[in-house]
Protein backbone atom coordinates (compact mmCIF):
# COMPACT_ATOMS: atom_id res chain seq x y z
CA UNK A 1 0.00 0.00 0.00
CA UNK A 2 2.85 2.25 0.49
CA UNK A 3 4.12 1.65 -2.78
CA UNK A 4 0.81 2.70 -4.18
CA UNK A 5 0.41 -0.93 -5.80
CA UNK A 6 -2.66 -1.98 -3.82
CA UNK A 7 -6.07 -0.26 -3.35
CA UNK A 8 -8.83 -0.81 -0.56
CA UNK A 9 -12.53 -0.60 -1.54
CA UNK A 10 -14.88 2.02 1.10
CA UNK A 11 -16.33 1.53 4.15
CA UNK A 12 -18.86 -0.97 3.97
CA UNK A 13 -21.50 -1.12 2.37
CA UNK A 14 -19.99 1.35 -0.05
CA UNK A 15 -19.17 5.00 -0.77
CA UNK A 16 -22.41 6.53 -1.38
CA UNK A 17 -22.67 8.55 -4.40
CA UNK A 18 -24.40 11.16 -6.20
CA UNK A 19 -25.02 13.33 -9.17
CA UNK A 20 -25.59 16.90 -9.61
CA UNK A 21 -26.38 17.80 -13.05
CA UNK A 22 -27.60 21.17 -14.72
CA UNK A 23 -26.34 23.91 -16.11
CA UNK A 24 -25.99 25.65 -13.44
CA UNK A 25 -24.60 23.10 -11.00
CA UNK A 26 -20.89 24.58 -10.20
CA UNK A 27 -22.37 28.20 -9.55
CA UNK A 28 -24.79 26.32 -7.19
CA UNK A 29 -22.30 24.29 -5.14
CA UNK A 30 -20.05 27.67 -5.31
CA UNK A 31 -22.56 29.57 -3.23
CA UNK A 32 -23.94 26.85 -0.48
CA UNK A 33 -20.33 25.20 0.07
CA UNK A 34 -16.61 26.20 1.47
CA UNK A 35 -14.75 25.16 -2.16
CA UNK A 36 -14.61 26.83 -5.43
CA UNK A 37 -16.73 25.49 -7.76
CA UNK A 38 -16.94 28.00 -10.34
CA UNK A 39 -13.03 27.70 -11.35
CA UNK A 40 -13.15 23.71 -11.30
CA UNK A 41 -12.05 22.42 -14.29
CA UNK A 42 -13.34 19.15 -15.52
CA UNK A 43 -11.59 16.02 -14.63
CA UNK A 44 -10.35 17.89 -11.69
CA UNK A 45 -11.24 16.66 -8.06
CA UNK A 46 -12.56 18.43 -4.98
CA UNK A 47 -13.56 18.58 -1.86
CA UNK A 48 -16.22 20.03 0.16
CA UNK A 49 -17.57 21.15 3.44
CA UNK A 50 -21.34 22.53 4.07
CA UNK A 51 -21.23 24.69 7.35
CA UNK A 52 -23.56 26.04 9.15
CA UNK A 53 -23.40 29.26 10.13
CA UNK A 54 -21.43 28.70 13.21
CA UNK A 55 -19.04 27.56 10.96
CA UNK A 56 -18.94 23.84 12.11
CA UNK A 57 -19.05 21.14 9.80
CA UNK A 58 -22.64 19.63 9.12
CA UNK A 59 -21.34 17.57 5.29
CA UNK A 60 -18.78 17.19 3.51
CA UNK A 61 -18.31 15.48 0.30
CA UNK A 62 -15.82 15.31 -2.95
CA UNK A 63 -15.86 14.67 -6.57
CA UNK A 64 -15.08 15.49 -10.13
CA UNK A 65 -16.85 16.89 -12.95
CA UNK A 66 -16.97 15.66 -16.41
CA UNK A 67 -17.90 19.10 -18.21
CA UNK A 68 -21.83 18.01 -18.04
CA UNK A 69 -22.13 16.09 -14.78
CA UNK A 70 -20.57 16.72 -10.84
CA UNK A 71 -19.89 13.10 -9.97
CA UNK A 72 -19.74 12.99 -6.11
CA UNK A 73 -19.15 10.49 -3.31
CA UNK A 74 -19.64 11.00 0.84
CA UNK A 75 -19.53 8.87 3.85
CA UNK A 76 -21.58 5.69 4.44
CA UNK A 77 -24.59 6.49 6.65
CA UNK A 78 -24.69 10.46 5.34
CA UNK A 79 -26.10 10.51 2.11
CA UNK A 80 -29.76 10.71 2.94
CA UNK A 81 -29.29 13.72 5.23
CA UNK A 82 -27.04 15.39 2.42
CA UNK A 83 -28.94 14.58 -0.49
CA UNK A 84 -32.04 16.05 1.78
CA UNK A 85 -30.25 19.74 2.70
CA UNK A 86 -29.35 19.76 -1.20
CA UNK A 87 -32.59 19.80 -2.58
CA UNK A 88 -33.80 22.18 0.00
CA UNK A 89 -31.35 24.37 -1.67
CA UNK A 90 -32.30 24.31 -5.25
CA UNK A 91 -34.57 26.59 -5.25
CA UNK A 92 -34.45 28.15 -9.17
CA UNK A 93 -31.22 26.81 -9.41
CA UNK A 94 -30.62 24.93 -12.92
CA UNK A 95 -29.82 22.05 -11.22
CA UNK A 96 -30.40 18.62 -10.78
CA UNK A 97 -29.54 16.04 -7.60
CA UNK A 98 -29.40 12.01 -8.47
CA UNK A 99 -28.33 9.56 -6.03
CA UNK A 100 -26.37 6.28 -7.24
CA UNK A 101 -27.11 3.10 -5.98
CA UNK A 102 -25.38 0.80 -8.28
CA UNK A 103 -21.62 0.40 -7.92
CA UNK A 104 -18.85 1.33 -5.40
CA UNK A 105 -15.60 3.67 -5.15
CA UNK A 106 -12.75 2.19 -4.37
CA UNK A 107 -10.20 3.99 -3.13
CA UNK A 108 -6.06 4.28 -3.66
CA UNK A 109 -3.69 2.79 -1.12
CA UNK A 110 -1.70 6.45 -0.80
CA UNK A 111 -1.63 7.65 2.62
CA UNK A 112 -1.75 10.94 1.82
CA UNK A 113 -5.05 10.86 0.03
CA UNK A 114 -8.33 9.75 1.53
CA UNK A 115 -9.64 8.74 -0.47
CA UNK A 116 -8.13 9.15 -4.20
CA UNK A 117 -10.32 9.14 -7.54
CA UNK A 118 -9.18 5.96 -8.27
CA UNK A 119 -12.41 4.24 -9.91
CA UNK A 120 -14.05 0.33 -9.89
CA UNK A 121 -16.49 -0.89 -11.71
CA UNK A 122 -18.99 -3.46 -10.44
CA UNK A 123 -20.31 -6.90 -12.16
CA UNK A 124 -23.80 -8.62 -11.60
CA UNK A 125 -22.54 -10.31 -8.28
CA UNK A 126 -21.55 -6.93 -6.88
CA UNK A 127 -17.61 -7.45 -6.89
CA UNK A 128 -15.39 -4.88 -7.38
CA UNK A 129 -13.25 -5.13 -10.77
CA UNK A 130 -10.13 -3.41 -9.98
CA UNK A 131 -7.30 -2.81 -13.12
CA UNK A 132 -5.12 0.22 -10.45
CA UNK A 133 -3.93 -2.33 -8.02
CA UNK A 134 -4.10 -5.47 -6.07
CA UNK A 135 -7.28 -5.18 -3.86
CA UNK A 136 -6.39 -5.32 0.23
CA UNK A 137 -8.16 -5.10 3.28
CA UNK A 138 -9.89 -1.96 4.69
CA UNK A 139 -8.58 -2.03 7.96
CA UNK A 140 -4.83 -1.40 6.78
CA UNK A 141 -6.18 1.40 4.47
CA UNK A 142 -7.26 3.03 7.89
CA UNK A 143 -4.51 2.45 9.70
CA UNK A 144 -2.45 4.21 7.13
CA UNK A 145 -4.76 7.01 6.93
CA UNK A 146 -5.02 7.44 10.94
CA UNK A 147 -1.33 7.88 10.74
CA UNK A 148 -1.49 10.65 7.54
CA UNK A 149 -3.46 12.22 10.06
CA UNK A 150 -6.19 12.60 7.61
CA UNK A 151 -9.88 12.31 9.22
CA UNK A 152 -12.82 11.12 7.96
CA UNK A 153 -16.74 12.90 8.89
CA UNK A 154 -18.67 11.90 11.60
CA UNK A 155 -15.80 9.36 12.84
CA UNK A 156 -13.36 11.78 13.43
CA UNK A 157 -15.41 14.77 13.64
CA UNK A 158 -18.53 16.14 15.38
CA UNK A 159 -21.42 18.55 15.03
CA UNK A 160 -19.23 21.20 16.64
CA UNK A 161 -16.07 20.84 14.35
CA UNK A 162 -14.66 23.56 12.41
CA UNK A 163 -12.75 23.14 9.62
CA UNK A 164 -9.48 24.76 10.94
CA UNK A 165 -9.73 22.14 13.77
CA UNK A 166 -8.82 18.82 11.61
CA UNK A 167 -6.34 20.41 9.04
CA UNK A 168 -3.33 18.89 8.26
CA UNK A 169 0.52 19.49 9.14
CA UNK A 170 1.29 21.50 6.34
CA UNK A 171 -2.42 23.26 6.65
CA UNK A 172 -3.35 21.80 2.84
CA UNK A 173 -6.52 19.77 4.75
CA UNK A 174 -7.81 23.46 4.82
CA UNK A 175 -6.94 24.50 1.52
CA UNK A 176 -8.31 20.80 0.00
CA UNK A 177 -12.28 22.04 1.24
CA UNK A 178 -11.88 25.30 2.07
CA UNK A 179 -11.19 28.05 -0.01
CA UNK A 180 -10.61 31.54 1.81
CA UNK A 181 -10.60 33.48 -1.24
CA UNK A 182 -14.04 33.06 -2.68
CA UNK A 183 -17.02 35.13 -1.66
CA UNK A 184 -19.52 34.29 1.03
CA UNK A 185 -21.15 31.47 2.11
CA UNK A 186 -23.08 30.02 5.50
CA UNK A 187 -19.76 29.61 8.10
CA UNK A 188 -17.26 31.63 5.96
CA UNK A 189 -17.00 34.14 8.96
CA UNK A 190 -15.83 31.80 11.58
CA UNK A 191 -13.50 30.11 9.19
CA UNK A 192 -11.90 33.26 8.51
CA UNK A 193 -11.78 34.91 11.75
CA UNK A 194 -9.93 31.47 13.26
CA UNK A 195 -7.56 31.59 9.98
CA UNK A 196 -6.55 34.98 11.03
CA UNK A 197 -6.46 34.91 14.27
CA UNK A 198 -5.77 31.18 15.20
CA UNK A 199 -6.59 29.70 18.52
CA UNK A 200 -8.92 27.21 17.31
CA UNK A 201 -11.24 25.74 20.36
CA UNK A 202 -10.19 22.07 19.42
CA UNK A 203 -6.99 20.70 17.73
CA UNK A 204 -6.46 17.04 15.93
CA UNK A 205 -4.60 15.15 17.58
CA UNK A 206 -2.68 11.53 16.55
CA UNK A 207 -2.27 9.41 19.48
CA UNK A 208 -0.08 6.77 19.98
CA UNK A 209 -2.29 4.05 22.32
CA UNK A 210 -0.47 2.05 24.91
CA UNK A 211 0.14 -1.60 23.38
CA UNK A 212 -0.36 -3.47 26.23
CA UNK A 213 -3.82 -2.96 26.16
CA UNK A 214 -5.73 -5.78 23.74
CA UNK A 215 -8.51 -3.71 22.76
CA UNK A 216 -9.20 -0.47 20.96
CA UNK A 217 -11.05 2.50 22.59
CA UNK A 218 -14.49 2.92 20.99
CA UNK A 219 -15.73 5.83 18.55
CA UNK A 220 -16.71 8.90 20.04
CA UNK A 221 -15.43 7.80 23.80
CA UNK A 222 -14.05 10.60 26.14
CA UNK A 223 -10.23 11.84 26.23
CA UNK A 224 -9.43 12.58 29.96
CA UNK A 225 -6.17 14.13 31.65
CA UNK A 226 -5.64 14.07 35.21
CA UNK A 227 -9.11 12.35 35.12
CA UNK A 228 -10.34 15.78 33.59
CA UNK A 229 -12.51 15.12 29.80
CA UNK A 230 -10.12 16.83 27.37
CA UNK A 231 -11.64 15.78 24.02
CA UNK A 232 -13.66 13.29 22.06
CA UNK A 233 -11.86 9.91 20.94
CA UNK A 234 -12.07 9.16 16.82
CA UNK A 235 -11.23 6.64 13.97
CA UNK A 236 -8.21 4.06 15.76
CA UNK A 237 -6.15 1.05 14.23
CA UNK A 238 -3.36 -1.27 14.48
CA UNK A 239 0.01 0.23 12.56
CA UNK A 240 2.22 -1.90 11.42
CA UNK A 241 5.07 -0.02 12.57
CA UNK A 242 3.13 1.90 15.00
CA UNK A 243 0.83 -0.26 16.94
CA UNK A 244 -2.55 1.38 18.29
CA UNK A 245 -2.87 4.46 16.87
CA UNK A 246 -5.65 6.72 16.32
CA UNK A 247 -6.91 10.24 15.94
CA UNK A 248 -8.59 12.45 19.02
CA UNK A 249 -10.14 15.95 18.87
CA UNK A 250 -8.46 17.89 22.11
CA UNK A 251 -9.11 20.95 23.78
CA UNK A 252 -6.58 23.51 22.33
CA UNK A 253 -5.30 24.34 25.95
CA UNK A 254 -3.57 20.98 26.98
CA UNK A 255 -0.17 21.03 26.70
CA UNK A 256 1.58 18.78 23.66
CA UNK A 257 3.22 16.81 25.73
CA UNK A 258 0.79 15.91 28.24
CA UNK A 259 0.13 11.79 28.34
CA UNK A 260 -3.79 11.23 27.85
CA UNK A 261 -6.35 8.27 28.32
CA UNK A 262 -9.17 7.06 27.08
CA UNK A 263 -10.97 4.08 28.57
CA UNK A 264 -8.43 2.70 30.57
CA UNK A 265 -5.69 3.09 27.84
CA UNK A 266 -3.21 5.70 27.68
CA UNK A 267 -2.12 7.60 25.39
CA UNK A 268 0.93 9.77 24.14
CA UNK A 269 0.17 12.94 21.66
CA UNK A 270 1.57 13.67 18.19
CA UNK A 271 0.90 16.96 17.27
CA UNK A 272 -1.23 17.34 13.70
CA UNK A 273 -2.86 20.79 14.19
CA UNK A 274 -0.82 23.33 15.82
CA UNK A 275 -2.50 24.89 18.71
CA UNK A 276 -2.05 28.73 17.46
CA UNK A 277 -2.75 27.00 13.97
CA UNK A 278 -4.21 30.43 12.28
CA UNK A 279 -0.48 31.71 12.89
CA UNK A 280 1.00 29.60 11.31
CA UNK A 281 -1.02 29.10 8.12
CA UNK A 282 -0.20 32.63 6.98
CA UNK A 283 1.96 33.08 3.90
CA UNK A 284 5.28 34.49 4.98
CA UNK A 285 5.39 38.15 4.03
CA UNK A 286 8.73 39.43 2.82
CA UNK A 287 9.76 43.28 4.02
CA UNK A 288 9.36 45.64 1.64
CA UNK A 289 12.55 45.90 -0.74
CA UNK A 290 13.61 49.71 -0.19
CA UNK A 291 13.00 52.19 -3.13
CA UNK A 292 15.22 52.37 -5.66
CA UNK A 293 16.49 55.67 -6.69
CA UNK A 294 16.48 57.16 -10.36
CA UNK A 295 18.94 56.59 -12.73
CA UNK A 296 20.30 59.94 -13.98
Amino acid sequence: MLAGTAIADGPLPHFPRFAVGGPGRLAWLHAITSQDFNSLPAGERASAYILNYQGHIVHAFSGQDDGEVFQAYTQPGCQDSLLAWLRKMVFASRVTINADEAGAVATGASPTSWPTSTTAETDGAGAVAVEAGRPVGLWAYEALRIAAGRPRHQFDTDEKTLPNEVASPDGDRLGEYVRLNKGCYPGQETVARVYNLGAPPRRLTRVLLDGSADRLPGLGAEVRCNGEPVGRMGSSSIHYELGPVGLALLKRSLPTNATVEVEGIAASQEVIVDPEVGLHWRPAVSPRPAPRRPLI
